[in-house]
Formats: C-alpha cells, structure tokens, sequence
C-alpha cells in the first residue's frame, strides 16, 4: 500500500465547479442498491477554463457516465485511487452517474449501510463516497431532490432530507417516495433511511405562528421510549428562538433512531439520524445521567440547523466552527434546563480528564489543525471541548449581551454559506471593538496553558499583587509556543468569607471581574485590602488551562466554605482531596500505612451538615478525584498507587462519617413517582454517592441496603448505583445474584445490556480481565456494533485501569488484539480505541515496553488510513 498522504489547510483551493442542482435515486436492495446521480455543474468563475472535473469515490463500481445526455468513452475519463476525473468538460452540464453498492457489506458504517432490518446513512465526513462519485468537500453545496425506491413490504417507511413531495407505486410490489430540499448543502448533510419504522408525531408552534410538524421514527419496541427525546427537542427549538432568534426553516423535522451507528448523533437537515443509545429512554432503561445526556444531544443536533447547517465549514479543518460553536450552545441550554454549576463541574471535568490528556499526548492538534491525514481521527475532545471552551472565552471577553449581537450578524451575514473560523471571530471583534487577533493563536495553538499564579499582600499598604505567568508545553511539531489572550475570571475573599470589593489600575467593577492576560508575565494590584485575602482564581474555569496557586489547605477549605462560584468551591474541594491522596500515594509507594488528612475528612463533615441549598453540587463536591485525573497530576503514572491510595480515602472518609453518611441517605429517599427533573436527579445523586461511601465501610448492613434498593426496582438510576456496588463488591453471594438477576431480565434490550457489561467490567478486583474475555463471547456482544464495543472494551481500557495497566500486559494484548479485528471491519472505531495504548510514554519503564511492542505489533497489520495515522504519531520519536 501507499504510504496515507497528508492534506494541508494552506493548500485549500476553492472548487473549480459549482454544484447548481442535485438529483438523486435509489433502488434499493441489500446486496445491490443502485444509485443514481444527475449533478447540474457550473464551472467556478475564477477556475481556468480548461480546468478538469474531480469527483470522489470509494468502493464504487460506475455503470455509467454521461454529460448532458452522451455517455463518455472510457478514453475520456480516468479513475485512480478514491478519485475520478474527467479532462474536458463544458462550462456548464449536465453529469449523470450511475452505481451500484452493497450496503450490507459496509461494516464501515459509512455512506449507506443497514442497521438490522434497517437502510441508513452517515456521510460526515467523507462517507457520501461510498455512495456516489461526487465533489465531496463541504464548500461544494447545492439543493437536493432525492427519490428513494425500496420493497414495500420490506421497506415500507422511505425518508430522506427535506420534504416529501412526491410518492407511487411502482410493479413488483415496488414503491418511491421524492424528497425536496430547498435549502443548499454539502454533501455530508444528506440522509436517506429506510425499513420498517413505527413514527410518534407531535408538532411545535414557531415564534412567528409557523407549524412544524415533528416526527421521531423508531423500530416499533421502542415507541415506550420516545417521550423524552420529543419533549427535548421541543425545549431545544423554544431556547434557541429565545436565547439565539433562530427558527426553523422546514415544514418539518424528523430524527430516526438506528442500533449502529459511529457517533452519537447526525444532524443531516431536517432529517436527524441517531445512535439508539442518544434517543431511547424511560425511566425503567435509563440512568438519570442518560436522561441529560439525551436531552443534551437532542439539543445539540438541532441546534447545528443554524451553527453548522445554514452555516457551514468551508474545509473540514475548520471542523471547529460548528461543533465549538454548536457545543458551548447545547451547554448553555443544558446548563439554562439543569443545574447551570453541575452542568460547568461535569463539562470541565471530562475536559481536564480526557482533553487535557489529549493535549499532553502524541496526536495533540490544534483547534483548528494545519493537516491530516484521515479527517474522522478529528473529530476529538479538542475540537469539540475544547473548541467550546474557545467560543465561552470570546463570550466572557466580549460580554454575553455583546456576544449575542455577534452571533446574529453572524448567521445572517453567512447564512447559506461556507466560512472560517476567521469569519466567525471577526464579526465578534466587528460588534465589540475589541482586537482579537491575539485570540485568534487559540486556534492554531495545540496543548494546554499552564498559569503560573503568586500573590502577594502588603500589609502597610493594604494592597494585594497578583502575579501571573502563562506558557504553553511543546507538543509535537509546535516545540515553541507564543502567548495567548487569557480571560481570568476572579475574585478575593476575606477572613471570614466576604466577598471583597475590587480595586484595581483605577476601576472598581465590583467583587467579580475578568482579568485580560495576554502577555508572558503580567501583575494587577488590587487597593484598600485591609486584611490578606484568599483569591478565588479562574471562576467558572473562564479559560481551558492548568492553574497553578500555593493555596494552603486551610485556604482550600475556606474557599470550599464560602466562595460564592459554585464551580470554584467544587475545584477546591477537589484539590484539597488530591493534596491528601497524593499524600497516601507516597506512603503506598514506601511500603508505609497510608492515613488520610484529617483536614478532608473534616472538610467533608462540614458538607454533610450544612442545609443542603443545592444538592447536586453537594453530590460533586463529595466525589473524590477520578483515578484518571490523578493520573494527569503524575509525570509518572504510578497506576498501582493511584487505586490503592483513592481506595483507601474513600474507606477512610466512610468510617469517620458513616452515621452523617447515613442520615444523608436516608434523608434523600423519595417515595415520589419517578421524574427526570434537576430536584429529584439531585436527591438520587446525593443519596447515591452517601450509599457509596456507607458500602465502603465494610459494614454488612450497607450492602443489604444496597440489595434493598437493588431489588425495590424503582428506576433505572438507583438500580445500576446498587448494582455496580453489589457487582464491586467482595460478596459474590450478594453480586453474582444480583448481576445474573439484571442480565437475565434485560437480555431482550440491547442499551440496558450495554450497562450489564460496563457494570461487570469496571469491578476492581483481579479477574476484570478474564471477565471481558468472557463477556465478548455473549450473545449479546458483537463487535461490529460500536455500543456493544464502547460499553465493553472501552469502558474496561478508560475506568478500570488498574486491571488494564495490568503488570503483564495481558490488557494490552486485549486491546490489541480488538483494535486489529476492528481495522479490518471500522476503521474509525479502531483509531478510537487504540488511544489508552497511545501515551505509553506517561508509564513506567516497563509497562511502556509493552504498550509500544503492542503498538509495534499493531502496525505491522495492513492499516486503514485511520489507524496508520494515529499509531505512525504514537511511535514517532518525540
């Protein structure tokens, strides 16, 4: 095989023809859909004149090609590779294709495939290739008809973008139904879905009186579950009219729920296509987690209709523009719906847990990247988190009024357009006045910041200085890094928790202000401080990056007290309990008795006997650090340490505060009907993570309550937080019974099989791996279905990882082994879960010698372009 060529951003030329109209039929059949294409071009007004037509392809037989109605020699045409290209064409024509494919051949899940008994798409980013020969590329954007021929009894449901506006019989028990959609679009938006689907219908009333009908398509044992996902997406279309003055521009809008799929969800134009597992809920199947989660995504794919579909990337290296942007908004209304400080605590956890990691590993990116080889390796944490985090700085320096000026001028400037993220920043700077351009290094910029923060208090002067220095790790290919323009969002506290008022260069902007850091090193000095004070630093986290402050713990428990950002109080928490395990770490690593801080056990009493004014937060606040976060403290992963010390807080914390524990429990018990509501999510999280600690204790009655709560079988949430606790256990009597009893009752659905497995794999002790092996060979496992492959493999690689960072390897064979087999069936899943093995270079000596031979090993394979990529940045010397 050739060696995978890379694209570069700097060589971006526009489309030498434009796409005026395009047409589309297909009949289809399982083992040979035919597809065929009319493309009405025009060549572009600034190409050349002789300027030959390219088009992309892959895996496509062509059975014919014409231009305005004469079929082409194979003389005046050529194929090579994924490309096809005709020399000469006239400056305007007519271009007819036609193909054929097997859909139930594409493992790929890419282009159309079925799912089941069902036809569906994924096109973004390249996947239209494996459909037609077409000018794939997202500034190529033209208005669809597409007409979809299938079985009528196989295929009786025939949907595609737009609005139906045609449909017949046809003979042999054939029927088709045509598609229009007015609005211009690149090709990675089109959908076409296909099978036996059953439709809850339901309509939404536009700000302007229009009537949008709604429908939402689901294999007919799912109608039970359609509720949820229907209800969210008429409270994302209410908030994105009220919050952003976007309606919706079709007559109606639909999302189709599919068991494979790669990503979470599509947000083809007016036609959503989902992953099951983003759609499907009740309270019985569904966690409360999933409950939001769901919401979020519904929120997420709609709101692409104006921030990715009306306006779209010109190239896919500004992939950024519309998930950063799409991605702070569905934030935003999840945060707007829910508890707005959980909602920031658990968005900037994943950040500083995966992101940060990603940042710090081998294939770190800019926001914006300067070259790829295979686009779908980017669409990563980076360009969505991150990306998001980029679009809340501009906020937080521009003001939310401001910025909401921005965006409208935005949309309606670009409107059915394909731009940069160039364009995007300028109309921010356009509204505000402010100069940007430093801002723009975010986007070219990989890794995260590190601020360097001192204080300094003078007492005769009654003044505080506050010193702070940024720099940027090398990462590879950018060993040097320029400064960024920070927005540090900040305040002081007093002795006794007041809130003080700031003074600083001459202004006075109350007890709350957002310090602009553009330079290297920079120093404010805040006036009429009378007494030290303890600064509150990055509010809100007003900037994605590493904070470093010498915070005492004392000084880390005042700000857990009394600061009043709810995100901030969560943050010291988390670092006076680090401090404290870190401690028990180096007690671990000398073979010594760890003992934990009295100070975060005092600490934590204190937040089990306030009144619980927002228990959702109390609920974070008493979750110790995630393994994995520690782990991005370490320069060196001591994976063994980091278990054994976390574990040993926890136990150490349930034995001193069992009874308060124990009143917290019982005080969040409800004898409600189940609601996915913030009050009673916040209750059952609070009671949950109190039944966690109370079963770390060691005391048998904790786990007969778990049993109790395990088999009152009241919802989905509460019954996964008892089994998991059962199933970790060291009580097989009371675990394996428990996990039977769950896998046998819900053997028949496939999403609440996914938290089977991910319950079983996540379990600490010794056997987790050999529990994997026997898991993939359950009916219920498949590794061609990316759910069954996440919930197995991926949640035993990313949450279990002292049974993954196993001494012998065995967990990296595993790995292995599965990324091999998947290169061969779905490259983007495999790239995917070959990321634990990526950042060997974080371990000891000797488990990185064996992530590498695994990588070596790996490599060895005939890669897919995915794979090749992401191992080829892994292996290279750095």
């Amino acid at each position: 095989m050739a060696e995978p060529q890379a694209i570069y951003l700097h060589d971006y030329q526009p489309p030498a023809y434009r796409l005026e109209r395009t047409e589309l039929t297909f009949d289809l059949n399982e083992k040979a859909t035919r597809v065929r294409a009319r493309l009405h071009l025009q060549r572009h007004p600034e190409a050349e004149a002789q300027a030959p037509l390219v088009l992309w392809g892959c895996e496509l037989g062509l059975e014919r090609i014409a231009i305005d109605g004469q079929p082409l020699l194979e003389s005046e045409y050529r194929i090579e590779g994924e490309t096809l290209t005709v020399e000469r064409v006239p400056e305007r024509f007519l271009l007819d294709t036609e193909v054929v494919i097997e859909p139930a051949a594409n493992t790929a899940l890419e282009g159309l495939y079925v799912s089941g008994p069902i036809f569906c798409t994924q096109c973004e980013p390249e996947g239209f290739r494996r459909i037609t020969w077409y000018p794939d590329r997202p500034d190529v954007l033209a208005p669809f008809t597409t007409t979809v021929i299938g079985d009528r009894d196989r295929e009786p449901v025939l949907l595609s973008n737009g609005n139906p506006v045609e449909r017949g019989e046809l003979p042999g028990n054939r029927h088709f139904v045509s598609w229009q959609d007015p609005h211009p679009k690149p090709a990675y938006l089109f959908a076409l879905v296909a099978g036996k689907l059953d439709c809850v219908r339901d309509s939404f009333t536009t700000a302007s009186g229009r009537e949008v009908a709604l429908e939402l398509w689901v294999e007919e044992e799912n109608l039970h579950k359609t509720e949820w996902a229907m209800a969210s997406l008429k409270r994302a279309m209410r908030w994105d009219e009220q919050s952003y003055g976007r309606e919706y521009d079709l007559d109606l809008f639909m999302i189709v729920a599919v068991n494979d799929f790669n990503m979470g969800a599509m947000e083809n134009k007016g036609l959503n296509i989902f992953n099951s597992a983003a759609v499907l809920a009740n309270p019985q199947t569904t966690t409360d987690a999933a409950f939001q989660r769901i919401e979020g995504i519904v929120a997420h794919e709609y709101f692409h209709n104006w921030s990715g579909n009306r306006v779209t990337c010109r190239d896919w290296f500004q992939l950024a523009l519309k998930e950063g942007f799409t991605v702070f908004r569905d934030q935003t209304f999840s945060a707007d719906t829910n508890s707005a400080p959980v909602k920031r605590i658990e968005d900037v956890a994943l950040l500083r847990t995966l992101q940060f990691a990603e940042d710090a590993g081998p294939t770190a990116h800019p926001v914006r990247p300067d070259h790829f080889i295979e686009i779908s390796n980017f669409y990563t944490l980076t360009i969505y988190e991150k990306g998001a985090e980029i679009v809340r700085m501009l906020r937080n320096l521009i003001g939310a009024e401001t910025f909401r000026r921005g965006s409208d001028r935005y949309f309606e400037r670009f409107d059915g357009q394909a731009v940069r993220v160039e364009d995007f920043v300028d109309v921010m700077a356009e509204v505000s006045g402010l100069d940007l351009g430093l801002f723009m290094r975010w986007y070219s910029q990989a890794g995260t910041p590190q601020l360097d923060c001192r204080g300094e208090y003078d007492e005769a002067g009654q003044r505080f200085t506050l010193t702070v220095r940024q720099h940027t790790p090398p990462t590879p290919g950018q060993p040097d890094k320029l400064p960024l323009h920070i927005p540090l969002r900040m305040g002081l506290l007093g002795d006794d928790g007041t809130p003080l008022t700031l003074s600083v260069d001459g202004e006075t902007p109350g007890t709350d202000t957002v310090l602009h850091l553009t330079e290297a090193e920079q120093q404010w000095t805040f006036e009429g401080i009378e007494r030290a004070p303890v600064p509150s630093l990055l509010r809100g986290f007003s900037a994605p990056v590493r904070l470093d402050y010498p915070w005492s713990r004392d000084e880390l428990a005042h700000l857990m007290r009394f600061d009043e950002d709810g995100f901030n109080r969560w943050d010291a928490t988390q670092r006076l309990a680090l401090t404290a395990i870190e401690e028990m770490m180096t007690a671990h690593a000398a073979g010594e008795t760890m003992h934990l801080d009295a100070r975060l056990i005092d600490a934590f009493r204190y937040l089990l006997n306030q009144p619980a004014d927002d228990r959702a937060v109390l609920a974070e606040m008493l979750r110790l650090p995630s393994e994995a976060w520690i782990a991005e403290q370490q320069s060196q992963v001591d994976v063994d340490a980091i278990h054994a010390a976390r574990r040993a807080a926890i136990e150490q914390l349930a034995d001193s505060l069992y009874a308060d524990f124990e009143r917290v429990y019982h005080a969040n018990q409800s004898t409600a009907g189940y609601a996915p509501t913030p009050e009673q999510i916040a209750a059952r999280s609070l009671k949950n993570i109190a039944l966690s600690y109370l079963t770390a204790s060691g005391e048998p009655e904790t786990l007969a309550m778990a049993k109790a709560q395990f088999e009152a079988d009241d919802n989905m949430t509460d019954v996964r937080a008892a089994l998991t606790l059962l199933a970790h256990s060291d009580r097989a009597d009371l675990g394996d019974p428990a996990i039977r009893a769950f896998g046998e009752r819900w053997s028949h659905d496939a999403l609440v099989m996914d938290q089977w497995f991910a319950t079983q794999v996540t379990r600490p002790q010794p056997d987790a791996l050999e529990r994997v092996r026997f898991l993939m060979q359950h009916p219920a496992f498949s590794i061609k279905n990316p759910n069954r492959v996440r919930a197995l493999i991926g949640t035993f690689t990313r949450d279990n990882r002292v049974n993954f960072h196993r001494r012998d390897g065995a967990g990296y064979r595993l790995l292995a082994d599965v990324v091999i087999e998947l290169n061969r069936l779905n490259p983007e899943i495999a790239a995917r879960m070959i990321a634990p093995l990526t950042r060997f270079r974080r371990f000891d000596e000797a488990r990185a010698a064996l992530m590498r031979g695994e990588l070596e090993r790996i490599r060895a394979e005939k890669l897919s372009r995915n794979l090749h990529e992401v191992v080829e940045k892994a292996l290279a010397e750095t």
